[in-house]
């Protein structure tokens, strides 16, 4: 029996393979390149799409001084009747970036031979498109292609200016040594594309939450999730979880809550860790894009709780837009817990939480 299979089909899983002697090292071989090649193929189905949606925006701009805001409206109505439509995925700034795909690759799927060209990831494109300089963009584009960037690795290289660097410095081994260095862990990660919540939101499925989370989280979210059902004052559960997505980077709120006495959204994001001003600056930013986003007319200001469950001295941090310091002391204190009661809760799930770990070693 040959080594290589003959395939005269266009299927590169079947024509690279080549069989050796060591069956386990061919199995996994075979999982992985058709992993990759799922991946590839449900990513270029992704980049197109949005291309189109682009174009087909863009088509609609209108000649003149109102063209600005006739886009703008054009987009807020579509954003709206989308999401209605087909879920997550289809927010004001998504399609402003679909749009500026477009116009920044106006030629992306035409080549002068007529062959489709290699394509990047979607979430390779979200990040190229950060970039304002038209030479940096390229040799940015070039390089993940030809090295085999991942996402992370790129979205590095575009906020360290890492291109503009290797222009500046006679010793560019240096340089380049240290950026691989520096994303050795972003390379490594052979399932990186499946924790991409792009393609989950792509294809209708639920975002894989295992990736997020780890046991001793996912114990006290649960149970902190059931005392603020309990409290009674009017919390209302909305998603655990919930994925926020930014030009640079998918964030994942811990508890979303409504509570109907306040009217407002209350987020609660856990942190195994000791807290510090970064994680409440990123709180503040959940704010503001759930303000954005979701708050209704008629909604009060969005609040939110960073926990930290790291030390003996756990503490809750509560986040609110400047401006609304008063309200938040007057009338939300009413309603939402102390951090004393945060305090004792998280110890208690703490304390259950290593007990079973104990009981099971």
């Amino acid at each position: 029996m040959e080594n290589r299979l003959i395939y005269d089909g266009k299927n590169n899983i079947m024509s690279d393979f080549i069989k050796t002697d060591d069956i386990l090292k061919d199995m996994c071989g075979i999982i992985e390149s058709s992993q990759k090649a799922a991946h590839q193929a449900v990513n270029t189905t992704l980049v197109r799409r949005n291309w189109l949606l682009g174009y087909r925006i863009a088509s609609e701009e209108m000649r003149g001084k109102e063209r600005a805001k006739y886009g703008a409206e054009i987009i807020k109505k579509l954003a709206k009747e989308l999401s209605a439509e087909y879920g997550k995925g289809f927010t004001k700034s998504n399609l402003y970036s679909f749009y500026s795909f477009y116009k920044t690759y106006p030629e992306i799927f035409q080549t002068v031979s007529g062959k489709s060209q290699e394509l990047l990831s979607w979430s390779h494109y979200a990040v190229l498109l950060q970039v304002d300089d038209e030479k940096a963009r390229a040799w940015y584009e070039k390089e993940a292609m030809e090295q085999t960037w991942s996402v992370r690795t790129l979205q590095r290289n575009v906020s360290s200016q890492y291109y503009y660097r290797m222009l500046q410095t006679q010793r560019k081994e240096i340089v380049e040594t240290e950026m691989k260095e520096l994303t050795a862990e972003y390379q490594s990660d052979k399932l990186e594309f499946i924790k991409n919540p792009m393609i989950a939101e792509f294809l209708g499925l639920a975002s894989n939450t295992d990736f997020t989370e780890n046991d001793f989280e996912k114990s006290i979210l649960s149970n902190l999730q059931k005392f603020l059902m309990e409290l009674g004052k009017g919390y209302a559960f909305v998603a655990r979880q919930q994925h926020i997505h930014t030009e640079k980077q998918d964030y994942f709120i811990d508890l979303v809550f409504y509570n109907y006495i306040l009217k407002c959204f209350v987020l609660i994001d856990l942190k195994t860790q000791k807290i510090t001003h970064q994680d409440v600056g990123q709180m503040d930013m959940y704010i503001r894009m759930y303000d954005e986003l979701k708050r209704s007319d008629g909604d009060n200001p969005t609040i939110g709780i960073v926990l930290c469950a790291d030390t003996d001295e756990d503490i809750a941090r509560y986040s609110v837009l400047h401006g609304n310091e008063q309200l938040f002391a007057s009338k939300y204190k009413l309603y939402l817990p102390t951090e004393e009661e945060l305090r004792k809760k998280i110890e208690t799930q703490k304390a259950m939480f290593y007990l079973q770990q104990n009981e099971k070693d």
